[in-house]
């Protein structure tokens, strides 16, 4: 069966070498990632291929750096990778993204099931995916915690989704996509011989050219929806250590925030 998995690289929040003047946090130049959520998407591809054969091709959007993430996931053991890159595509919001990577899936050719993660950590609209399914016609099962049963010869798959307040059983035709949560799976490290594989591995880089889309119908020119960079302005707070036994300071808060017209 031919897989595909969603990759994306995002900043990493942990370690970002960013400057902050107290209005605006800029990630650019920080150290970048493979979204973390995106680590089981690799994780839950990469099984369903071991299990079932087949191959797992590896697709990201990104800017020419975002190959780095297209070597981990090879690192990990994904057959193929594949980067979306074109200075047009710059800025693009997520239904424009998808448009892109619907165009890139069509391009790949025939599949089985894509898999993405739950959201991406710098954008976090968890909305990419599931515009990729509408946009390819094809069944949308979100929040995957578990998958029950995949089997490529009666074409079905059965998944366990992670709800707020409970967990649902769905069944599907095939092809697919599903996003997954953590819950799923714990993520494989890369191995030496894979790193030393992905280090040498030549990434096609498919531009507006290759996927023969207008430059004209994708970027921040094409889009809805535009990232503001800065954060809200800082206000100024006070903090009042209570004293004294809990039952007196729980008075003196409660006395506290009735003044305030908190409650």
């Amino acid at each position: 069966m031919n897989i595909i998995a969603l990759v994306k690289q995002t900043p990493d929040t942990a370690q970002l070498s960013a400057s902050m003047d107290g209005l605006k946090l800029s990630a650019e130049g920080g150290p970048r990632i493979v979204n973390p959520w995106d680590e089981y998407t690799l994780e839950t591809a990469i099984q369903a291929r071991e299990e079932h054969g087949g191959k797992v091709t590896a697709l990201c959007l990104g800017p020419p750096g975002a190959d780095d993430a297209l070597k981990t996931a090879m690192a990990m053991g994904v057959d193929e990778a594949i980067l979306v890159s074109d200075p047009a595509m710059a800025d693009s919001d997520c239904l424009t993204t998808a448009h892109i990577l619907a165009t890139a899936i069509r391009k790949i050719g025939e599949f089985s099931l894509i898999v993405g993660g739950r959201a991406a950590i710098d954008g976090n609209t968890a909305a990419t995916a599931v515009q990729i399914a509408a946009l390819l016609d094809v069944p949308l099962i979100s929040y995957v915690a578990h998958i029950n049963s995949l089997d490529p010869s009666s074409r079905t798959i059965s998944a366990v989704r992670l709800l707020e307040a409970a967990r649902e059983t769905v069944t599907s035709r095939l092809p697919a996509l599903i996003t997954v949560v953590k819950e799923i799976n714990e993520p494989r490290y890369p191995s030496l011989i894979g790193i030393r594989k992905a280090a040498r591995a030549n990434i096609p880089v498919w531009g507006c050219e290759e996927l023969g889309v207008d430059a004209s119908s994708v970027g921040a020119g094409a889009s809805s929806i535009g990232w503001q960079s800065e954060l809200p302005p800082l206000r100024e707070a006070n903090v009042e250590m209570i004293d004294g036994a809990p039952a007196d300071a729980a008075r003196t808060l409660v006395d506290r925030l009735i003044e305030e017209k908190v409650i």
